[in-house]
């Protein structure tokens, strides 16, 4: 079977856009070009993608199944042309990260401006995705580095964690900034924003808030540290996150406290454990390693897994 790439990407570009005709101007392509394609795409691999009904093709149940690996491979071959133009041009490299969310608004943006200012041929690009799915990627070399909570999903990677003590936001005019450490009592009738309702740092309030025999009620739950704090600062409660979105200085009106007892939020830096990084990528490594060292209250462990 001989598969080449353009009939990998009129497949994807039908799959998302529905129709030869979309497709077509999301290729740049003819309209027979494309419908050319993915008949000799079909006619290699023995079966059909699409149900076509009047312009509009629908994925078959083999392309559901196809959909995953011809993206990876794209993707792959997207990347493997991007480091041979940059080996061409002489550039430091490319840098791949990819995040749950958590360290993507107001932590990697500064780290890679750092980064930039001292090698400003550096080519970095950010995903964001769930972990299972970062440390597929890292698994199967598609990134160079992952940042995602504990536990690792996948076996066979470098894993080194960072434990970091999470603080509870509030407003600047809150009453409760005249205290100086907030306790589970502190949330007593108030307004909390929880991250999902059922993340580490959930369960670990909703353990203490029940041994203080505290009633916790979430007025609102979000994926991303950084809109709880949005949530916050729009007036909509309280919300204990990390201390990297927690302490960072917005001028958006919210501000911080200490909670007791300790809640922590557990990050995970993961890398392949097979050939080492590019030189670029390596030295990113470094940078982002002491900078999250920074934020950490123990340390990074010694690179064989999460703590326990």
């Amino acid at each position: 079977m001989r598969v080449k790439l353009r009939h990998l990407e009129v497949f994807s570009a039908l799959f998302d856009a529905g129709s030869v005709s979309r497709a077509a101007q999301r290729l740049h392509l003819s309209q027979p070009a494309v419908s050319v394609a993915l008949n000799n795409l079909e006619a290699e691999l023995g079966f059909r993608l699409f149900h076509r009904d009047r312009g509009f093709f629908a994925p078959t149940t083999e392309a559901m199944l196809l959909h995953d690996d011809i993206s990876h491979g794209i993707a792959t071959l997207a990347r493997i042309e991007q480091r041979a133009t940059e080996i061409r041009s002489g550039a430091t490299g490319g840098i791949t990260i990819a995040t749950n969310g958590a360290m993507s608004y107001n932590f990697l943006p500064r780290v890679i401006a750092a980064f930039q200012a001292d090698y400003p041929d550096a080519h970095v690009e950010v995903r964001v995705h769930s972990s299972r799915r970062i440390a597929s990627w890292v698994g199967s070399r598609q990134i160079d580095i992952g940042l995602i909570d504990a536990p690792v999903p996948v076996a066979g990677l470098d894993a080194r964690s960072f434990a970091m003590e999470c603080v509870c936001i509030l407003r600047e005019d809150d009453p409760l900034c005249a205290q100086e450490v907030l306790h589970p009592a502190s949330l007593h009738g108030r307004a909390v924003i929880g991250i999902t309702g059922d993340h580490s740092v959930d369960r670990q309030l909703q353990a203490l808030m029940s041994q203080a025999e505290v009633a916790l009620r979430y007025s609102a739950t979000c994926y991303f540290y950084a809109i709880a704090r949005n949530l916050v600062a729009a007036g909509g409660g309280l919300s204990i996150i990390d201390p990297v979105n927690g302490k960072v200085p917005l001028g958006d009106g919210v501000t911080w406290r200490p909670f007791a007892p300790k809640i922590v939020h557990d990050l995970v830096m993961i890398t392949h454990r097979g050939p080492p990084l590019g030189l670029a990528a390596a030295r990113f490594h470094d940078l982002l390693h002491a900078e999250l060292a920074r934020h950490s209250i123990t340390g990074p462990d010694d690179g064989t897994g999460p703590r326990p």
